[in-house]
């Protein structure tokens, strides 16, 4: 039997009337149209076929499965995905197939030629499904609605895709670990982190992926194209995902609840992030330092901690920050825009987290508490500072006069007496200080107010923290141990110059008049005063002696 070859593509058949039909897909003509939907097929077998979808008739039952088909050559294929076979083997990787037609659309990866090429735009596929999904982009044609939600898709396989977000099917399934997916494109890049292949790499930074989707997203970094756009706010987006995360910020919908506390997400994996704070399930662990984490985003920022990588630059300053969310907050020190107001005393501020922590101050809720003394605090790094006074552990250290400190805004604010700057200034009777919380105690004295005012004794201090101190006099706490010989304190400042009477030889506090040291402020300071009481007596001395040699 001749072979009957296509003049334009070189394909070949065994019959006449096969290549008859084959030239009609060059011509672009499909004459047998379908008289509901008014689509064209060139064979009248495929129109037979299609019009059984508008009928919803699917008389062709899987006995293994139950799932029905309109046509039997459907079932026939179906029949396949239950043993396993995939018969159609290419014959460069040795890829298997179930269909001959995706073994053909196969071939054509490793051929390299782009044959179906977009009228409008110029841009060239490997297979014609290709191209037709890409007209979509073209047309913003969307014809294909989902029944439950009312979404609707260009086309139908991304329609199939949607609906198990309803159904909850996954039936893309790893054989090693067993997890369950609902995209076969998803489960083909989970295979990856099994093996750790990332094949697909960036030729102008080497950073590899394990999908090509990732790396198409990953280059438009580099070139800075932003094609994902919100058509509420025209706001741009490197990745369809961020731009999906963006529009939860205009509808303000919340669909994924948890089922413990009733806290509310906009996305899965931002519920799925907070249902392991109830299990205490940390997954991801830093190769560095063994440090755990609840989300892979967490742990992606912490590494960013050994490496010292900081890639989101400042572009008016150059201020380098390790994340994101760092470096937006940074911009509004420029701009000094303060998005995020309080609602009970309007109060703005730059960051969420701010907020937050301000928020407090309006309520008595103190949620964290100290294990050794009970003391509760707003704030968790509160709780961290304070838990340091325990211990005596003093980690940050001043390099000018190396004087240790509990916690690192106070040694940033002890620096500033080393500048001798005092920035704050009293607008009633311009007295300076270095720090700003000081300048509030100092306005107090103005005011001849002592709003603290203790319970027992009914005695009034100007803030908050001479009362904390005061009231252990009364409770006789003395939360303060030293860990030489067990003396314990009130105050963690008693306790630091306490320490120094075990150091005989460190005398941090230096006159500056004679150059003495001593051990404790408190002494310098008595020590201090008496140069005064002798400059005093000097001046007197001095006086006398002129008032004596003028009355001569």
């Amino acid at each position: 039997m001749g072979e009957h070859t296509c003049n334009i593509c070189g394909y070949t058949f065994s019959l006449k009337c096969s290549l008859k039909r084959h030239l009609t897909t060059h011509t672009n003509l499909k004459p047998y149209k379908c008289e509901i939907c008014g689509k064209g097929f060139v064979k009248m077998s495929n129109l037979v076929s299609h019009t059984l979808l508008h009928s919803n008739i699917k008389n062709h039952v899987c006995e293994m499965c139950g799932k029905a088909f309109s046509l039997r050559c459907y079932l026939k294929r179906h029949m396949i995905t239950h043993t396993n076979l995939k018969p159609y083997k290419c014959e460069i990787c040795c890829k298997g197939f179930v269909k001959m037609s995706n073994l053909v659309s196969h071939t054509l990866l490793h051929s390299s030629e782009k044959t179906h090429v977009c009228e409008i735009c110029g841009k060239a596929f490997f297979q014609r499904n290709g191209l037709k999904g890409h007209m979509f982009t073209h047309t913003k044609e969307k014809s294909y609605a989902c029944e439950i939600c009312g979404k609707k898709f260009s086309t139908l396989c991304h329609l199939k895709t949607h609906c198990r977000s309803h159904t909850k099917e996954k039936p893309y399934e790893c054989d090693i670990c067993h997890k369950s997916f609902a995209r076969r494109n998803n489960l083909t890049s989970h295979l990856f982190s099994h093996t750790n292949e990332k094949p697909h790499q960036c030729k102008m930074c080497q950073k590899a992926f394990r999908s090509k989707r990732s790396l198409y997203e990953h280059l438009r970094m580099h070139t800075d194209e932003k094609t994902h756009i919100c058509e509420v706010c025209g706001k741009a987006f490197f990745q369809r995902n961020g731009l999906k995360s963006h529009m939860f910020t205009h509808t303000k919908e919340k669909h994924y609840v948890c089922e413990i506390c009733g806290k509310n997400f906009s996305k899965l994996c931002g519920l799925k992030t907070h249902y392991r704070s109830h299990t205490k399930e940390k997954p991801y662990e830093c190769d560095q330092c063994g440090k755990t984490f609840r989300g892979k985003s967490n742990l992606m920022r912490h590494l960013r901690i050994h490496t010292n990588e900081k890639p989101y630059v400042c572009e008016m300053c150059g201020k380098a920050f390790n994340q994101g969310s760092t470096l937006r907050s940074h911009l509004r020190t420029h701009s000094e825009e303060k998005p995020y107001t309080c609602e009970v005393c309007n109060r703005a501020f730059a960051n969420r987290s701010n907020l937050k922590s301000h928020f407090r101050t309006h309520s008595t809720d103190k949620p964290y508490t100290c294990e050794i003394c009970s003391e509760t605090f707003k704030r968790k790094n509160l709780l961290r500072d304070h838990a340091l006074t325990h211990t005596g552990v003093a980690p940050y250290s001043c390099k000018i006069c190396n004087k240790t400190f509990n916690v690192k805004c106070t040694l940033q604010q002890h620096l500033l007496t080393h500048n001798k700057e005092k920035l704050y200034t009293c607008e009633l009777c311009g007295k300076s200080y270095t720090h700003r919380c000081r300048l509030k105690n100092h306005l107090i004295t103005h005011q001849s107010e002592s709003p603290y005012v203790c319970e027992v004794c009914k005695k009034g201090f100007s803030n908050k923290s001479n009362l904390i101190v005061h009231l252990r006099i009364h409770t006789q706490e003395k939360p303060y141990v030293c860990e030489h010989c067990d003396k314990s304190f009130t105050q963690i400042s008693t306790l630091q110059s306490h320490i120094y009477t075990h150091k005989k030889d460190e005398k941090p506090h230096k006159c500056e008049t004679c150059g003495k040291a001593f051990t404790r402020k408190d002494i310098l300071r008595k020590h201090s005063a008496l140069h005064l009481k002798e400059l005093g007596r000097r001046k007197k001395s001095v006086g006398t002696t002129k008032k004596g040699n003028l009355e001569k």
